[in-house]
């Protein structure tokens, strides 16, 4: 099994050139190529670091920062190359590609939170509609202790109905990008590259999920991870900062509080192993500098 960066892209890039050859004649369209060619190097992907993880004989915490280390860098490494891959059949435009960049940064991110240094549990997120009948049934026992005569308690209740109603047609998701539980505490987490003008419905779904959060204890956080700096966002990421539900961290600030949590310094990992411009095959360099495209190589 390869070991170093270098063997780790020249192993996907193998990979990428032998399937190439064999989708192109199977799928003549170049959206189904690409589409292709990605879905098979993510198997490869995926079956070595499950062959890794295999190997390790690790306990609990121990042992992770090398299996960390390892997984880190053939997850990079086939990112590149899904990169290259895509670009040789569909060439990238600004949109696309500064959009993918973000998509690839999120589960990145998210494996020192399975392999962590420190101790945390992964937990899945409530289910709305028992969040909802617990809420309902608290309410509904506090209208029904109060000293009010039976006519103002079922007023009272048919008021109280009308907004679930409305809640119920078009439904909730708690579930967010990452749910955690340390110390006793249960973080909810949302990953997001960026925000830009077409933000609104997400922003505003977001204030409610973590509204809902807020209401249910004190144990309960909501984090916000955005990849960009703080001044290359909109006003929509300000009206999460500001508002009481949301811990939001940006830029380097992201990778300060991850390794709070998870123990294992990210940033610096990436500034010690990370080289996209150097990385990447010169091809695909010249066509990303070509339309200034280089820019969006940040993590």
């Amino acid at each position: 099994m390869p070991n170093t960066k270098q063997d780790w892209l020249m192993f996907f890039r193998d990979q990428a050139e032998q399937d190439k050859s064999i989708v192109v004649r199977m799928q003549k369209d170049y959206k189904s190529q690409a589409s292709e060619i990605n879905k098979r190097i993510k198997a490869y992907r995926d079956a070595v670091i499950s062959e890794k993880e295999s190997r390790s004989t690790r306990s609990p915490l121990q042992n992770n920062q090398q299996l960390l280390h390892d997984i880190l860098m053939i997850t990079y490494t086939s990112n590149i190359v899904m990169l290259e891959s895509r670009n040789s059949v569909w060439e990238y435009e600004y949109m696309a590609f500064a959009r993918r960049i973000g998509e690839l940064w999120e589960p990145f991110c998210k494996l020192a939170f399975d392999f962590p240094i420190k101790a945390l549990n992964i937990i899945d997120p409530p289910n709305f509609a028992e969040v909802q009948s617990g809420i309902q049934r608290r309410a509904l026992a506090y209208i029904n202790a109060l000293s009010i005569s039976n006519e103002e308690k079922r007023e009272l209740k048919t008021h109280f109905s009308i907004p679930w109603s409305l809640v119920d047609s078009g439904g909730i998701k708690l579930g967010l990008d990452l749910h955690f539980e340390q110390d006793g505490i249960h973080y909810n987490c949302d990953f997001k590259s960026g925000f830009s003008s077409n933000e609104k419905g997400n922003t505003n779904r977001l204030l409610l999920v973590a509204s809902i959060y807020h209401s249910l204890s004190d144990q309960e956080k909501t984090l916000l991870f955005v990849r960009q700096n703080e001044d290359e966002n909109n006003h929509y990421l300000l009206t999460l900062k500001n508002s009481p539900y949301w811990d939001v961290y940006c830029g380097n600030d992201c990778y300060q509080a991850m390794k709070s949590f998870t123990g294992f310094d990210m940033r610096a990992w990436l500034d010690n192993n990370v080289d996209w411009e150097g990385d990447i095959s010169p091809e695909f360099r010249e066509h990303l500098k070509r339309n200034d495209l280089l820019k969006y190589l940040t993590w």
